[in-house]
């Protein structure tokens, strides 16, 4: 093995660049896509059938096909059509559609969204109900016990789910290197790997960082859970 050519400033710059983008499609992906999931979990959860199957269907869609393909879907099928280009320099927010990034991060966001808001759900769906009794014998309306008791307790008790979601989450952004024009840390080992022919040192230089970032994305989910699901944990006798 040739580890000298990996710790080359160019070389470790290159890491850089990729894994700066990983990080940004990752990061911004899960707090999209976490918007979206609330929003999508409250319509799941909804007595109205005209809000709660289309999202059904979008989160099946979503859950039911690959990642690869719905990046796919969005770059090489949507971003192509000929309707959409015709827009890209004029009207937003097909502008965005030209871009690499742009198309990988709403592939992702999307994705995301669709997992979390059916652990969302199933986490509003198994609220205590001891706790929405009580809520309702306060006099609480339906958006106070949404807001005040049930959706901080979904949340809370979704905790381990989720963090298993955001290193999926990580894992999943190698698929941006499928997109051309965009250097991700996959994307990175790849370049390395088809300059210097080093399949090995390339590869395993960025699964080494990847395990970096998920140790560092457990630990903190694991502070989340000692924080927020403390009351859960077995007491000492």
């Amino acid at each position: 093995m040739n580890w000298s050519v990996i710790f080359e400033p160019a070389t470790l710059a290159l890491y850089a660049e990729g894994l700066v983008v990983t990080l940004q499609l990752t990061l911004i992906s899960l707090a999209v896509g976490a918007v979206l999931a609330l929003l999508f979990a409250l319509a799941l959860v909804s007595r109205s059938a005209l809000v709660r199957v289309p999202v059904s269907a979008f989160t099946y869609f979503m859950r039911g096909t690959p990642l690869l393909i719905q990046v796919y879907l969005i770059y090489y099928g949507f971003a192509q059509l000929e309707w959409v280009q015709e827009r890209w320099d004029t009207v937003w927010p097909w502008t965005h559609f030209k871009e690499p990034f742009f198309c990988a991060l709403l592939s992702f966001s999307l994705n995301t969204a669709a997992y979390t808001a059916e652990m969302l759900a199933g986490a509003i769906r198994e609220t205590n109900k001891g706790e929405v009794e009580a809520a309702r014998a306060m006099g609480m309306s339906d958006w106070q016990l949404m807001r005040r008791i049930v959706l901080p307790s979904a949340i809370r008790r979704m905790l381990p789910a989720y963090g298993n979601e955001v290193v999926m989450m990580l894992h999943s952004s190698s698929l941006a290197s499928t997109v051309p024009a965009l250097l991700d840390l996959t994307g990175a080992a790849s370049r390395v790997y088809s300059d210097f022919y080093l399949p090995f040192e390339a590869y395993l230089f960025a699964a080494a960082i990847y395990l970096c970032i998920t140790f560092s994305l457990l630990g903190a989910n694991r502070l989340l859970e000692r924080r927020y699901l403390g009351y859960l944990a077995p007491r000492k006798a």
